[in-house]
């Protein structure tokens, strides 16, 4: 997505949603976080919807986290907050065993073999979320590309967390979705869908 120009001033004065230390959070109900939130359409609507729940989104495109703070205000959300961060080392953002469930949803697939280390299912990957959720944490992960879902569902095999559920054309009425998953939707296009259990 292209900056906009007054994103880059919008971001060095918010103080409200944008956090820099998720470790220094002070927060007594369970923390779902969602990594690659885009423009923040599913996280702040759960937000909205479940104020029971403390969100946090993970985002390294400014524009997105820019828009997704907008939204965030425009709800008057008090259960949500954004880090502007890649999600490269993200077993050493969070306390050891803080978070209770992780969003993965349709994050790129590198569909070129010599770049599937960098899917967000790859295998080191699995490990560092293995260290950031609880131990009996969950992982939900969306994609429209069923060769990226396919692949996945290997390299989850091989991890510590067990399938739960599987649909490879997910629709929940009501459910907030992502911008990606609206527009497939809208588009006829199936959604492919997982939970898991970390054990």
């Amino acid at each position: 997505m292209r900056k906009k120009k007054w994103v880059v001033p919008f971001l060095e004065n918010e103080e409200e949603y944008l956090v820099t230390d998720a470790k220094a959070l002070n927060v007594d109900k369970p923390i779902y976080l969602e990594i690659g939130m885009g423009m923040g359409d599913f996280i702040t609507e759960s937000a909205s919807q479940h104020p029971d729940i403390f969100y946090l989104g993970l985002e390294k495109d400014e524009t997105c986290v820019a828009r997704a703070i907008k939204k965030a205000r425009d709800k008057q959300l008090e259960n949500f907050k954004v880090l502007l961060v890649d999600a490269t080392n993200i077993e050493e953002l969070f306390s050891e065993h803080s978070i209770d469930l992780i969003y993965l949803h349709f994050s790129d697939p590198w569909p070129k073999k010599h770049h599937h280390k960098r899917r967000l299912t790859y295998m080191p990957f699995l490990n560092k979320y293995e260290k950031t959720l609880k131990s009996d944490g969950t992982l939900i992960y969306k994609t429209d590309n069923e060769q990226f879902f396919d692949d996945s569902l290997e390299y989850f095999s091989q991890s510590n967390f067990v399938l739960e559920e599987i649909d490879r054309n997910y629709y929940v009425e009501g459910e907030p979705m992502t911008a990606y998953q609206a527009k497939f939707v809208a588009e006829g296009k199936p959604i492919f869908y997982a939970k898991y259990k970390l054990i």
